[in-house]
């Protein structure tokens, strides 16, 4: 058996040293990622989409200012853009250059930031973590279905308590995490407990060969901010993750006296550093396990699935894929409604006949758009290429016009924002059934 000690200071090398001067095996060569023709396409369609949020945004921010209507919706269309889509593209297109994808003992944000510190680990099946966060009195928070939407929105507008609310999806090993609990503190919507929860994969080990089923980050949102990187409105985070840790550990202890813990010490360097919404985190670098097999009387392997749950109960499509139907539809009904106005005004043949045109293209965004939604990705890419002409014929429209009305700037920046939500990497991942 090895010490502590021995342990501390590495496994030994017994073998003899080289008997001659080492050499280079083989000739220095250069390592590149190998891009499928769809990674290519999709990659270019990404930065595509980038540049036309940049000219957008310089249309909007040259364009009229003041205290006049338009000027105002002006100011509001460019914060928006900023905050949620043009910043999170370019913290994506960073991210993809400078985050890795490999284990590294932190969660990402759907946009590649890195996010939660992956503070706490655990082993036994599903149904016993269940079993004994139920018990240390935590509530798991709900899937993004079409009830919990609604849920949501009646909890901000009658300001009612949601012990069950969404937390917003993180990833490790690839994919969001398969459930997560929390707790809220004095029915205050702002303020929770809260730890995400992702199934190992098979075979796979920790760093220094440790072994669980689970791995989790538990962090404590004290208030509701602006990210710092994106300039969102999202939760802010208790720095320090190693008290929410320890608390997560000691609501289980206390509620499941039986359950045995083990704790990885030097797991990762001390550090601080900052989550996905710029908030300091700060952390010892120790990994607690809680060992909670068996707690259930059942012994089935970890598994993300879920039940089979009526249709309102459904885990919904990502929220960029929703806002991109919405947008096109929005679009279509707007074009058609020009091509209308200017039929019963006298418009111009020319004129009339290309907004209907406009109105046609719109409605065929629409059409792919469904066939997106049921995870067609020869749809998909088809829809970016028809939203990206769209776009950048409606942005040189833009430029040319000197007063631009608002229906001009609403049918234009809906245009941009198809291309970009349908572009994005949480789309992708369900459409190739990774979400």
């Amino acid at each position: 058996m090895i010490e502590h000690g021995a342990w501390r200071r590495g496994r030994p090398v017994t073998t003899p040293p080289p008997s001659q001067p080492p050499s280079y095996p083989r000739p220095p060569r250069k390592t590149s990622r190998d891009w499928t023709v769809e990674d290519a396409v999709d990659g270019g369609f990404f930065v595509v989409a980038a540049l036309l949020v940049v000219w957008l945004g310089w249309e909007v921010l040259s364009g009229e200012s003041g205290l006049s209507l338009l000027g105002i919706v002006s100011g509001i269309v460019f914060w928006l853009l900023l905050a949620y889509v043009g910043l999170p593209r370019l913290q994506q297109l960073l991210a993809r250059i400078y985050v890795p994808d490999y284990f590294i003992g932190r969660a990402v944000t759907d946009v590649g930031l890195l996010g939660d510190v992956v503070n706490l680990a655990a082993d036994g099946s599903a149904e016993d973590v269940h079993e004994a966060m139920t018990r240390a009195g935590w509530t798991r928070a709900d899937d993004v279905t079409l009830r919990s939407s609604w849920g949501i929105v009646v909890s901000a507008v009658l300001r009612r308590s949601y012990p069950a609310a969404p937390v917003s999806p993180l990833l490790l090993f690839g994919r969001q995490q398969a459930f997560a609990y929390e707790q809220e503190v004095d029915g205050n919507a702002s303020q929770r407990h809260h730890v995400r929860f992702w199934p190992v994969p098979e075979g796979w080990v920790l760093p220094g060969g440790f072994r669980v089923d689970w791995l989790a980050a538990a962090t404590y949102d004290r208030a509701v901010g602006l990210s710092a990187f994106t300039l969102q409105v999202t939760h802010k985070v208790d720095g320090d993750v190693d008290i929410e840790r320890d608390y997560v550990v000691g609501t289980v202890r206390y509620a499941v006296p039986e359950t045995r813990l083990r704790v990885i010490e030097d797991f990762s360097t001390a550090f601080t550093s900052r989550d996905g919404g710029g908030d300091i985190v700060r952390t010892d670098g120790s990994l607690a396990i809680v060992d909670v097999d068996g707690l259930s009387g059942q012994h089935t392997a970890p598994s993300p699935g879920a039940p089979r749950r009526a249709p309102w109960e459904r885990r919904l499509p990502p929220p960029a894929l929703l806002i991109c139907g919405a947008f096109g539809l929005v679009k279509a009904l707007l074009t058609l409604i020009g091509a209308i106005t200017l039929a019963l005004h006298g418009g111009l043949a020319d004129t009339i006949t290309e907004v209907a045109g406009m109105a046609v293209g719109a409605s065929a965004v629409v059409a792919l758009w469904g066939f997106t939604l049921g995870r067609r990705r020869w749809a998909r890419t088809l829809l970016m290429a028809v939203a990206t002409v769209d776009a950048v014929s409606q942005l040189v429209l833009l430029s040319g016009d000197a007063h631009p009305g608002l229906l001009v700037l609403a049918t234009t920046s809906l245009s941009v924002l198809v291309i970009v939500t349908v572009s994005s990497t949480s789309v992708r991942r369900w459409v190739t059934g990774r979400a």
